[in-house]
């Protein structure tokens, strides 16, 4: 199911969460910023596209926005983005080279309706200025997240998101040991190669945030988390190479779940 809340006097977020049997709730986020200039931060999931679209109604007028961020291109931040772009023909995509040429593979996007921002490099839209960056954990080699100056939000894609028991509007609602816990699940589920990161490297690429100051971090699998958390969030993410790594179910498991189901022995 969708819903909506407000981040911020101006930022909405348009949120949805998928259930993981026997792991929990993962928050699927997608973001409208208000203003001079409206602006959606990616589309929602493919399956939910009429709930996506009945919940970003319910805070702006589809055929008002004007950009859309594109953080990458999964398939819980596509759902609606062609449906948008037949909606509004004014509608622009902020994405990158390899953005364009993943969706190339099954739905090519307008080039004429593209626009290509790499991490380092900045767009002013209204009162707004986006700074794109590279977030320290990815799984798509397409992401970039973004710092808004007018906010000061840090946009950081799936980077930060967590699998979490119940999902709060204010990550501030979680203890410790649930964001600590739903982060480093997480980050080994979609991030298995921090395993292999160094932590010194690791720590410099957190520094970057830390020096950002962000008021929030907006990530596409966390609930909205103010300023204050910003240590305790790096610190989850810091300690990811000393995690245990995540082992999906085997066929022995998947056999046992079916015999649950159907009752007997398959």
């Amino acid at each position: 199911m969708f819903g909506s809340y407000k981040a911020a006097p101006d930022i909405d977020v348009l949120t949805s969460n998928i259930v993981i049997p026997g792991f929990g709730l993962l928050p699927v986020n997608a973001f409208v910023l208000q203003g001079e200039v409206p602006i959606l931060v990616d589309t929602g999931t493919v399956a939910d596209s009429e709930a996506f679209m009945t919940a970003l109604r319910s805070v702006i007028d589809p055929g008002d926005l004007e950009w859309i961020w594109l953080t990458h291109t999964d398939f819980d931040h596509i759902g609606s983005l062609h449906r948008l772009l037949v909606e509004n023909p004014r509608l622009r995509v902020i994405t990158t080279y390899l953005g364009v040429g993943i969706l190339a593979l099954f739905n090519p996007l307008p080039m004429d309706r593209v626009y290509f921002l790499n991490p380092g490099q900045k767009i002013t839209l209204g009162a707004r200025t986006l700074t794109a960056f590279k977030p320290p954990a990815f799984d798509s080699p397409s992401t970039t997240g973004f710092h808004d100056d007018s906010s000061g939000a840090l946009f950081s894609s799936d980077c930060f998101g967590a699998m979490l028991q119940a999902i709060p509007e204010d990550a501030s609602a979680l203890s410790d040991e649930d964001l600590r816990d739903g982060q480093m699940f997480w980050a080994t589920v979609d991030f298995p190669w921090l395993h292999k990161v160094n932590e010194d490297v690791l720590a410099k690429e957190l520094d970057v945030i830390r020096a950002m100051e962000p008021t929030m971090i907006l990530s596409s699998h966390l609930p909205a988390a103010p300023g204050s958390m910003t240590e305790r969030i790096l610190a989850s993410l810091a300690a990811v190479p000393r995690a245990p790594r995540f082992v999906g179910p085997d066929q022995d498991a998947l056999e046992q779940l079916l015999a649950q189901i159907t009752g007997g022995p398959q």
